[in-house]
């Protein structure tokens, strides 16, 4: 965001990442998909991230570029810097959902020209830090971050020593918690969880019991439908603001999630990527796709299948005239 962002999560839905996957986990910095680059034939090769919103993206996508427009689709997973790299040397096609990478973008889109924007997804990210809401509803003034302090007591945790705990994801998120703290003299201790789907464990834990909890989280995620959260509010965010990640002193801003495609397939992929450029929805599509993933455990296919059935109107309008 900017910087955000999330790589690392795996297997929101219990395996399901390594279902949707053909090549299972694939290091995609050492080894490219059989499929992509694949000269004459009707192949796709897709980077799938590690969160579940992205998962549902390239479900649904990958569903009906086989059934509907009779593409063979390869899908991997890749960390976030890495998949950029890997869509540039054309070993993987496309990116369905991406939260923002100037860096990235300046190399390959605006240098080198090796990657070209795909659009928008539809459907606009935002990170911030939360608690949960029958703790905001009890403690209204916690919502304003000048606040934390005085309830760091009450968000200590064995992990946080005696300072309250900012709970995140994956240590390979690129977030900027820890200067957040620093720079804004909270006492507070940022303690990773380890991947999306222990950092969502813990937050089902922490509301069962209902104890308090301050955590980063974003949104679309399908996890508000069961747990309501409250968001703190940090200083306002202005352009500009997260330049320097040493001095971020600012919330995360709100990003229109974004698709990018090699330069070659934009240029070349025929109907498959026409399909992808307009591959857009709701933030309430996405979030019923992650829904039955990550809380109904069904396969990624099936919750496409799902979702398809129930909205032709919408894919339809999608597929290349």
């Amino acid at each position: 965001m900017r910087k955000r962002t999330r790589a690392g999560a795996a297997l929101a839905a219990g395996g399901a990442l390594l279902a949707l996957s053909g090549c299972g986990a694939a290091d995609m910095t050492k080894q490219a998909s059989p499929y992509a680059n694949a000269a004459g034939a009707k192949t796709v090769t897709l980077s799938v991230q590690s969160w579940v919103g992205a998962q549902a993206d390239v479900a649904v996508a990958k569903y009906l570029l086989e059934e509907e427009l009779g593409y063979r689709v390869d899908t991997v997973q890749i960390d976030e810097v890495p998949a950029w790299d890997a869509l540039s040397q054309g070993r993987v096609d496309a990116i369905m959902e991406d939260w923002g990478h100037p860096e990235q973008e300046q190399r390959y889109v605006k240098d080198k020209k090796t990657i070209v924007p795909g659009g928008d997804v539809g459907v606009t990210g935002h990170i911030g830090w939360y608690v949960p809401t029958y703790f905001a509803k009890k403690h209204p003034d916690v919502t304003d971050w000048k606040n934390l302090n005085k309830y760091a007591k009450e968000f200590r945790t064995p992990e946080s020593g005696g300072k309250g705990q900012l709970m995140d994801g994956s240590p390979s998120y690129v977030t900027n918690d820890k200067a957040l703290v620093e720079n804004l003299d909270l006492d507070y201790k940022v303690v990773f969880a380890g991947s999306e789907a222990a950092q969502i464990t813990q937050i089902e834990q922490f509301a069962k019991q209902r104890k308090p909890f301050l955590t980063y989280w974003y949104k679309p995620q399908w996890l508000f439908e069961k747990v309501p959260m409250t968001e703190v509010k940090l200083p306002p965010y202005k352009e500009g603001c997260d330049a320097d990640p040493a001095k971020i002193k600012c919330a995360y801003p709100h990003t229109p999630l974004q698709k990018y495609f090699n330069a070659d397939f934009a240029k070349n992929g025929g109907a498959a990527a026409a399909f992808l450029k307009r591959f857009k929805w709701s933030e309430a599509d996405q979030n019923e796709v992650s829904l039955m993933i990550a809380d109904k455990k069904m396969s990624p296919e099936d919750a496409a299948k799902r979702w398809l059935a129930d909205n032709e109107a919408k894919w339809k309008a999608w597929l290349p005239k």
